[in-house]
């Protein structure tokens, strides 16, 4: 119970890294707002997370016996977030952690100068921008109560580059630069803010993730040929679970991380030492 008494924030919490990490938080004691889109985006070309989807994620929560509330909103529109923010603090009181996992993998599988504005936009848009709308809207709360953790999810693809994802690629680079930066704004009150950065992560059907299977038909790589795709080019020869991230998430959550601030914690099975 890791993270008993502490209430914690999940965006995209509908399936995937969210609901990972949403479930170990749980599993940890942690109360929940869970926050999804709920609803698909045009220029993006696969389903978001249902309504449904995030309301299963709570009933797994849920039934790790602690109190979780839902909330509906748009990374890119402001107005919605904060509903949710004010919502979730009226009824806790608090939040403690912030984990910024919502985002999209595509528009994306093209050479630059093919990037359409609205594709590039998108990507930015809910990626970088999504991340500081959070950051926003729950910061004045955690410094006035000079306690709390932000832990950003950015990739691999913030510390490297990839062919043919440069929207991507921008803003996760982006969001490690904001992690760094807020870190030092926060650092005298006591709020930490760390990017923690996922390789690639399988598409576990309990957490129905599909983020990796969406990157390989960007990449006009066959889905049903895709694991064995990425894990080639992993030196563990293995592609990193759900659980490996909520793990990670857990302890920059957690007051055992409590020195650690402004850090960029890769967790891919050593793809980026190369």
């Amino acid at each position: 119970m890791r993270l008993k008494g502490k209430v914690a924030l999940v965006t995209g919490a509908a399936r995937g890294l969210g609901r990972a990490c949403a479930l170990e938080f749980a599993r940890q004691g942690a109360d929940l707002i869970l926050l999804d889109i709920g609803r698909d985006i045009a220029t993006v070309p696969y389903p978001l997370g249902s309504e449904s989807q995030l309301q299963y994620t709570a009933q797994l929560c849920e039934e790790q016996g602690v109190a979780v509330m839902t909330g509906l909103a748009d990374v890119t529109r402001q107005t919605e977030i904060n509903a949710v923010v004010a919502k979730g603090l009226d009824r806790f009181g608090r939040i403690d952690v912030l984990l910024n996992n919502a985002g999209i993998a595509a528009p994306s599988g093209k050479i630059a100068h093919d990037i359409s504005e609205d594709e590039w936009t998108t990507m930015i848009d809910v990626d970088l921008s999504g991340a500081w709308r959070m950051i926003r809207a729950v910061g004045a709360s955690m410094t006035e109560r000079r306690s709390g953790s932000i832990i950003n999810i950015a990739s691999t693809a913030g510390v490297v580059g990839y062919r043919h994802f440069s929207g991507y690629v921008a803003a996760k680079h982006g969001v490690i630069g904001l992690s760094k930066a807020v870190a030092l704004d926060y650092a005298p009150l006591k709020v930490r803010v760390n990017a923690l950065c996922p390789g690639s992560v399988r598409d576990a059907s309990h957490v129905e993730g599909r983020m990796l299977s969406e990157i390989a038909r960007s990449l006009h790589v066959p889905v049903a040929e895709h694991e064995d795709t990425f894990v080639q080019a992993q030196p563990m020869n293995a592609l990193i679970e759900p659980e490996d991230i909520a793990h990670s998430a857990v302890w920059l959550a957690s007051d055992e991380s409590r020195q650690v601030t402004g850090s960029v914690i890769t967790v891919d099975g050593g793809f980026s030492a190369r």
